[in-house]
């Protein structure tokens, strides 16, 4: 999967491009609109604080960082022990370590917004909306060709790398 972002000029064409997506066969899970706040999308499917936040790559961050911290704290503690123990206890340190981690990381990543969306705040904030679509590679030239020929004022503004599987 991969995400590819469209600006669509106001909600009436989003609208019509929602549409569309839909008719052909385009799950409302893999569309994400964005918007000003306020903005009454109606029966458009709001973007979540999945895609509104850095939570996910925020969260992979603080596992590395907490599984390495523990992985150093059990390695230090095994040298001032003076004997050799088991791995389980540093496995214990290192699984310990990757959940605070995880979860200092998550916490701070729901804080702040989406570090890749920062580039389309000024036209968001004009009252733009950004349509973010999850779709299969093979119909990425498919649907946007049809959006470009179909809503000539929304534009295309690219292509995320890809998604995790179970997305």
């Amino acid at each position: 999967m991969r995400r590819i972002y469209f600006l669509a000029p106001d909600i009436q064409t989003t609208h019509k491009i929602v549409d569309e997506l839909r008719r052909e066969g385009i799950e409302d899970r893999h569309i994400h609109i964005l918007a000003k706040r306020d903005t009454p999308l109606e029966d458009l499917p709001e973007a979540s604080v999945l895609q509104k936040t850095d939570f996910i790559p925020a969260l992979e961050r603080g596992i590395v960082l907490g599984g390495s911290a523990g992985l150093l704290a059990g390695l230090a503690g095994l040298s001032y022990a003076g004997f050799v123990i088991a791995g389980g206890p540093i496995l214990g340190i290192i699984i310990a370590g990757a959940t605070i981690g995880s979860l200092m990381g998550g916490l701070a990543g729901m804080n702040s917004g989406n570090s890749r969306l920062h580039q389309f705040e000024a036209a968001i904030e004009k009252g733009e909306l950004l349509v973010l679509l999850d779709i299969p590679l093979d119909r990425i030239g498919e649907i946007t060709g049809k959006i470009e020929k179909h809503h000539p004022t929304a534009e295309f503004e690219g292509i995320e790398p890809i998604l995790p599987l179970k997305y």
